[in-house]
């Protein structure tokens, strides 16, 4: 009997078996597969570990609740990209299988851990816009750097909990259940309750931004009709808009990356995926990488707080060099005319 197909539970749970799981089968596709990890991966690592550098070197970012939920997603968005590219790449072009049950779903459950914290970041992002435009005037007294630090431990916890269930007994070869088609060793009912889960996370941040945008498209109207009054109503105004504008931007990309993957997901529960589909998914898994790569793209472009720490972390770099070489009047006339940039 062919392996590959899987029938009986104790071929599922071999470790030899783990090679029907690869099905990139020519050259072209391993190198395609390796190019796209390396590069999303590589952009991911050095976009977000510059965000995590601008909010905490900042007294004044990283003070606020919106940036420290902000700084977990791009947590999550590195770790995510580092255990990710090693663990698949190993896996699919290398085609590695020295490996035991408990080491890969230890690999799955710290790229499962990181991809659901990172959504959970999300999540609460958008439930801090939520509150943030619905009742701005307790904003400051519900929505505290404690109540922030303690969400986010919760958050941490929750999803590594979650994500380390199939290493701690849910898995098919505990069970003697239904494998999935998709990972080795994972449970049906396990994969089916992660994406119940991940459904219901998006559900919730479509739910608050949907709020979000409704608030700030009254603000706009009204700041329209009162353009005379402003101050610094009118400004906080400004950058809930602003801030809930970019968030939506995040979650547009978030959906369009992971839209194939979880339709891919949910077909493998109902029917069995044929070995060009079981290629595409593999394709799909990058696009995880890509959402990771243009979340901190966006921040910079949309947040004026980093997009201004950003320009001046680079400025510092163009201007040493210059700083070594031109005089003493120069390099005061240098400093004088950074300070009135900044």
């Amino acid at each position: 009997m062919d392996i590959c197909k899987i029938h009986e539970n104790a071929s599922k749970c071999s470790t030899n078996t783990t090679e029907c799981f690869m099905v990139l089968s020519t050259q072209a596709q391993k190198i395609s597969i390796a190019t796209l990890c390396g590069l999303f991966g590589t952009l991911c690592i050095f976009e977000n570990s510059l965000v995590l550098y601008l909010i905490f070197s900042s007294p004044r970012t990283r003070r606020k609740p919106s940036y420290l939920f902000i700084s977990s997603l791009a947590l999550a968005d590195t770790l995510a990209s580092i255990i990710f590219v090693c663990s698949f790449v190993n896996f699919h072009v290398f085609k590695k299988t020295d490996f035991s049950k408990e080491m890969f779903l230890l690999q799955l459950g710290g790229v499962n851990t990181s991809f659901s914290a990172s959504l959970s970041s999300l999540l609460l992002t958008a439930l801090d816009r939520y509150i943030s435009i619905s009742k701005p005037s307790q904003y400051k007294l519900l929505m505290t750097r404690k109540r922030a630090w303690t969400a986010l431990g919760v958050l941490w916890v929750t999803c590594a909990t979650i994500a380390s269930l199939p290493l701690l007994g849910w898995n098919c070869c505990t069970l003697d259940s239904t494998c999935s088609e998709l990972f080795p060793f994972v449970d049906d009912n396990y994969l089916s309750s992660w994406i119940c889960l991940i459904m219901v996370l998006l559900g919730c941040i479509v739910y608050a931004y949907t709020h979000v945008l409704w608030r700030a498209h009254q603000h706009v109207a009204y700041m329209e009709k009162h353009q005379e009054q402003v101050g610094k109503q009118n400004t906080r105004m400004r950058m809930d808009v602003m801030l809930a504008k970019t968030l939506v931007m995040v979650l547009t990309v978030l959906v369009l990356c992971w839209f194939p993957v979880l339709v891919l997901m949910i077909y493998s529960i109902f029917a069995r995926l044929s070995n060009h589909l079981r290629k595409v998914f593999a394709f799909c898994s990058t696009l995880c990488l890509l959402n990771s790569m243009v979340n901190p793209i966006i921040y910079a472009l949309r947040s004026q707080e980093l997009y201004s720490s950003m320009r001046l972390f680079f400025s510092q770099f163009r201007r040493q060099p210059k700083t070594s070489e031109e005089s003493p009047e120069e390099a005061e006339s240098t400093s004088k005319s950074s300070m009135i940039e900044t």
